[in-house]
């Protein structure tokens, strides 16, 4: 079977003057030759194609996979997310992960917050600033926390997201207007404990592999799981897998919301406890980080007892049960159903 890589590699935005915090969701060489290497060892066939760009001309130029393993994340647009997966679904080529559709409702975060609120799926109260002058319907009470409306790695997120006083809200939404160029994301604060949940399967095999709690140490930027909480985790963050009542509770929580998002083979859920210890919706990343050592999802799979090459072959797996596809005896691909 003959897989293509499609991803964005973070060194390629650096070199072209991208800062490190506008290229934090893109990939190190090293996750991708971590996927290439693992899929190798699985049977597969390889070929890196690369960004999107770099995948529309080997689709123009009649280059075809029987599968495609995307981790893109795209540079421009809210719906970035969506563009690979509305690409190959023009040319008819499957792939692994969510479709066109949940990629660009999940990067939207108040998207996903509506869809999951209107499953009656425990989210926070929110609301979403375009223009400054939307702040006159603030409504929510203090404390709030604020960022981007379509980030991820903690893009927009430090010490500052917390907000107790309208004064501070103004300048922290006027900040991140100029900055991210993208609506602002207000939530009532959550003062409980955090939590990522990994997600792999397709329907009646979609299966929670796990709840981690995510502890912020002394010297950790305060507030939130944080840019800079993420990139240097090693000294300020601490890990555990947890399986008492409440992170049993962000489990199912979190498999709510994977139905109600229509995820496919793999995502990861942040979630966080209010005052009542409840866990809410934060947001899901339905094309979870793959670092073979400092991505949460393979953090947790690690503390869960699965090696890397053994969480990449239950995301493939996952993928090709999903697409009915097998091998044939020629090496080629059909469906099941043929």
């Amino acid at each position: 079977m003959k897989i293509g890589i499609v991803y964005d590699l973070r060194a390629d935005y650096l070199q072209q003057g991208y800062s490190p915090e506008q290229t934090a969701e893109f990939d190190s060489i090293e996750t991708i030759a971590a996927i290439d290497a693992a899929l190798k060892e699985q049977g597969y066939q390889t070929e890196r194609v690369g960004n999107i760009k770099q995948l529309a001309a080997a689709l123009v130029n009649g280059r075809r996979w029987d599968l495609v393993f995307n981790i893109a994340e795209g540079m421009h647009g809210i719906a970035r997310e969506a563009q690979v997966p509305a690409l190959l679904d023009a040319y008819n080529i499957p792939y692994v992960f969510s479709d066109a559709v949940t990629m660009a409702v999940t990067l939207d975060k108040a998207m996903a917050k509506r869809i999951v609120r209107d499953h009656g799926i425990p989210t926070a109260p929110f609301m979403v600033v375009e223009r400054m002058s939307d702040l006159d319907a603030f409504h929510l009470a203090f404390p709030v926390f604020a960022k981007p409306l379509a980030e991820g790695t903690g893009k927009g997120i430090n010490a500052a997201s917390r907000v107790d006083t309208l004064s501070d809200l103004k300048s922290a939404c006027k900040q991140l207007l100029a900055i991210h160029r993208q609506p602002v994301l207000i939530e009532s604060f959550l003062p409980g404990r955090e939590f990522t949940v990994g997600i792999i399967g397709n329907g009646d095999d979609t299966k929670v592999m796990g709840v981690m709690e995510i502890t912020l140490r002394n010297n950790a930027e305060r507030n939130a799981y944080s840019f800079e909480n993420k990139e240097y985790y090693e000294d300020r963050v601490d890990f555990k897998i947890v399986e008492d009542a409440e992170a049993r509770q962000a489990a199912e929580t979190a498999l709510r919301a994977w139905r109600a998002l229509r995820c496919q083979d793999s995502a990861r859920f942040d979630l966080r406890s209010d005052n009542q210890s409840v866990p809410q919706f934060l947001e899901v990343n339905p094309i979870a980080g793959l670092h073979p050592v400092r991505s949460d999802l393979v953090i947790l799979m690690r503390l869960q007892g699965y090696s890397y090459q053994e969480c990449l072959q239950k995301i493939m797996t996952a993928a090709i049960q999903r697409l009915g596809l097998v091998k044939s005896k020629a090496g080629v691909v059909k469906a099941v159903c043929e």
